[in-house]
């Protein structure tokens, strides 16, 4: 028997997950993390469906009659809490049909389909009656570092990437902190806050989580300086994953100002360096976004899916599937 419930916020998550039970698919599917977005004025909505062995968690908001993904600027990804072994594709069969109740629409990004869930979400959601449309809504360029070391790594670089470091180097200082550090983090945000990078809309948020990443040791800081002056950051962590420990790039920036410098390269390659040599990481991940530069330190792109599950059976979906309707016929005619 299948048993379905909602909860109206994400504080039940905390009940549901006992804290180190299994390591996270991601730092984006933890309890604290959609307990973090929700303080920052996203009220979350969790539904679940479960039987006595599995269950199947979903972490969303809900507004005007439909249902989103719970994520914000800085996720990278979003997908199901899966627990126990098996039955989840029944679970949330279940769970896609009981939400029919709840919404017209439901709209799930950003999706990984490397295990398949994107796939598994679209089947399910597919097989409850709801109306699908999948589509590519964004790039992951990730690093797959097998057993080389970082020396092996670079050696694999472009040749241009190489050089820059050889003779740009010796001009910064970096420093590497494995914990929250105010001074250091203050660096970064006036770095960012100067550097090319478009405003965000809540770095408290951000702060909020790097405090978390620091306190449990994740935290991977970065600031080059050049006569002592911080001209540089990166915000990484590391996290362990079912697979092995995990690097996340969360943010760089460096000031204009000294871009001759090339600091940015210089301090990606120490932190390359410490993931691979210390941390011993199975993969790194640059997150979202096809930025040419990414290709030059990553070696493969994953895409990111968006599906937008429509109820035909809902009078107010009817306009939605009409423009989801007009829209198909002038693709096919732009083709033609």
């Amino acid at each position: 028997m299948i048993a379905v419930s909602y909860h109206e916020t994400v504080n039940v998550l905390q009940g549901m997950i006992a804290s180190g039970e299994v390591p996270a698919a991601s730092p984006f599917a933890r309890p604290e993390w959609f307990t973090l977005l929700e303080s920052g004025g996203r009220a979350g909505m969790v539904a679940t469906a479960h039987d006595d062995e599995n269950r199947v968690i979903l972490a969303m908001v809900q507004r005007r009659g439909s249902i989103e993904s719970l994520v914000n600027w800085y996720s990278f990804t979003w997908q199901p809490i899966f627990q126990g072994e098996a039955a989840h594709d029944r679970l949330l069969r279940e769970l896609a049909h009981k939400l029919r109740r709840r919404a017209h629409r439901i709209t799930l990004w950003p999706l990984p389909d490397e295990a398949g869930v994107a796939t598994q979400l679209e089947a399910a959601f597919r097989a409850a009656g709801w109306q699908v449309a999948r589509e590519q809504c964004d790039h992951n360029h990730v690093l797959h570092v097998g057993d080389r070391s970082f020396a092996e790594y670079w050696a694999g670089r472009p040749g241009k990437m190489r050089t820059t470091l050889k003779r740009k180097a010796a001009k910064v200082e970096v420093e590497i902190h494995t914990r929250f550090d105010d001074a250091a983090w203050t660096a970064y945000e006036a770095i960012y806050a100067l550097s090319w990078k478009p405003a965000e809309g809540r770095p408290d948020l951000l702060r909020e989580f790097a405090q978390q990443e620091g306190s449990a040791g994740r935290i991977r800081l970065g600031l080059a300086h050049h006569e002592g002056e911080p001209v540089a950051a990166q915000f990484w962590t590391v996290e362990m994953s079912p697979d092995g420990p995990i690097a996340y790039i969360h943010k760089l920036a460096h000031l204009e100002a000294f871009k001759s410098l090339s600091a940015g390269t210089t301090l990606s390659a120490a932190l390359f360096e410490h993931v691979i040599d210390r941390d011993k990481v199975t993969l790194v991940d640059f997150g979202t976004g096809n930025d040419p530069y990414k290709r030059d330190w990553m070696e493969e792109n994953r895409p990111r899916f968006r599906l937008d599950c429509i109820d035909p059976m809902q009078p107010r979906a009817w306009a939605l599937l009409g423009k989801r309707a007009a829209q198909r016929v002038a693709r096919a005619l732009q083709r033609s």
